[in-house]
């Protein structure tokens, strides 16, 4: 067997090799460079997984970042047991084929309770007080401590929400390199998420190469470290993001037909799953769409195609020739146009909004929200605000962290489409020397063949 390492740099596709004063750039001329057919949806937990097992999530069962529980009539994001998962991981493939395979996951999804050998994962301490405090998990357990008392507590708040900035995707860099001296793992899984915020936050130019340049170094970093053990990297990305105009409100177009239903606490609205003839689970640039009454899927599958915005709306049968037909899938998916993505928002008021509307809460919103990477820009003294907030939360008082604008118009780029210019897909970087650069489009299922083949050759 031969030590592979995995780096996916979220967001990476060719439309961000302009600069040559990247070392990024520099590298890969010696290097077999592949674009990569996105997979429907390409977000991170359907991509990621797709690529791990080489199945389609017809076959795995992640059909999106979340889904409609139907059990519990609940939409559920980022949950994180790797059980969810439903065919063979590589490492289960790769342990098959020589006991002695060892992997270390460093951030990829679906981390918690796989048989992979040395992982490690962000999972907050949610404290009865309402605090949420940065912290890990890890296989084996002490490996958590270790991290931490070398490199400090895992900067959860630079890693997803207003505060994201390279912090986190340094220490997950630094964390990388210290399992892999402890503990010399067969496979390594290293996830570099530090674009992926800014290209959903701008489309300024300058702004992204200043990024990317913060990104280089700690890339430069990471692959001179593997280079020096004789480790010959793999690069790839999981999704290229594609500029965006504006958001459709998919929820509300269901609601003024009357298909959504509320409840309402405190004057706010909840949306009610279990009791809406039919509601939208939005992520990114995908929609699924769950009808509880299915004499409404020929009127509601009508009412998506007459929008101008929707790109695609694929009943059960259509959903087939996307590899996409699953339990789990919605009786409906919709798919954006390539400049547009879904909100998950459903009130019609903004003062009817949920009070999580305006927080950083992936676990209570009922699709994914962009949003959270903004601060309100209508709020003076913003950080004053925070601060004050802070202060409570730190001499235990409860208090809303309400500083998440509603203004789905900040959001500058997006992905999950797959009717994209190829020059958004995310690429494979291998070892090999090819002059026809981008000329060979690998499938997302054959991701996982090309790292296996690269351990046993």
């Amino acid at each position: 067997m031969k030590q592979t390492v995995v780096i996916n740099i979220v967001g990476l596709s060719s439309s961000l090799l302009q600069y040559e004063d990247l070392f990024l750039v520099q590298w890969i001329k010696n290097r077999k460079v592949s674009k990569i057919k996105p997979v429907l949806p390409a977000v991170t937990c359907t991509a990621q997984t797709t690529y791990l097992t080489g199945k389609w999530p017809k076959d795995h069962g992640i059909v999106a970042n979340g889904w409609f529980f139907g059990d519990e009539c609940e939409v559920k994001l980022w949950r994180q047991s790797n059980h969810l998962v439903k065919s063979p991981r590589i490492w289960d493939i790769a342990k098959a084929r020589n006991p002695d395979f060892t992997c270390s996951n460093m951030f990829w999804w679906y981390n918690m309770y796989s048989n992979s050998d040395f992982n490690v994962t962000p999972r907050p301490q949610y404290r009865a007080d309402g605090r949420k405090i940065p912290d890990i998990y890890s296989r084996p357990a002490d490996l958590r401590d270790k991290l931490q008392k070398v490199l400090g507590t895992f900067p959860l708040f630079n890693f997803w929400g207003p505060k994201t900035d390279i912090k986190s995707t340094k220490w997950i860099a630094h964390a990388s390199k210290l399992v892999h001296d402890w503990h010399e793992p067969t496979l390594q899984l290293v996830y570099l998420p530090h674009m992926d915020y800014v290209l959903q936050k701008t489309n300024d130019q300058v702004t992204i190469h200043k990024n990317l340049k913060e990104l280089d170094i700690v890339l430069k970093d990471l692959i001179g470290f593997y280079e020096s053990k004789g480790i010959d990297p793999i690069v790839l990305s999981e999704y290229g993001i594609n500029p965006v105009k504006e958001p459709i409100h998919i929820n509300r177009l269901l609601r003024r037909k009357g298909h959504i239903q509320v409840r309402e606490e405190n004057g706010l609205e909840i949306l009610d799953a279990g009791a809406s003839t039919a509601f939208a689970m939005a992520d990114h640039q995908i929609a699924h769409i769950y009808i509880n009454a299915k004499n409404k899927l020929p009127e509601i599958k009508a009412l998506l195609n007459d929008c101008p915005q929707i790109e695609l709306v694929l009943d059960t049968k259509e959903q087939e020739n996307h590899h996409l037909h699953h339990p789990r899938s919605g009786d409906l998916v919709a798919v954006a146009k390539k400049d547009f993505w879904f909100t998950y928002y459903y009130w019609l008021d903004d003062q009817k909004a949920p009070d999580f509307a305006r927080t950083v809460d992936i676990h209570r919103k009922p699709g994914y929200d962009p949003v959270e990477l903004f601060m309100d820009p209508d709020k003076k003294i913003m950080l004053g605000r925070v601060a004050l907030k802070l202060l409570k939360k730190k001499l235990g008082f409860r208090t809303l962290f309400d500083v998440v604008p509603l203004k789905a118009e900040l959001v500058k780029g997006s992905h999950g489409a797959i009717n994209i210019d190829d020059k958004f897909y995310p690429l494979l970087i291998q070892k090999d020397k090819d002059d026809a650069m981008f000329e060979e489009l690998v499938g997302p299922t054959e991701i996982c063949g090309c790292i296996l083949e690269q351990i046993f050759e």
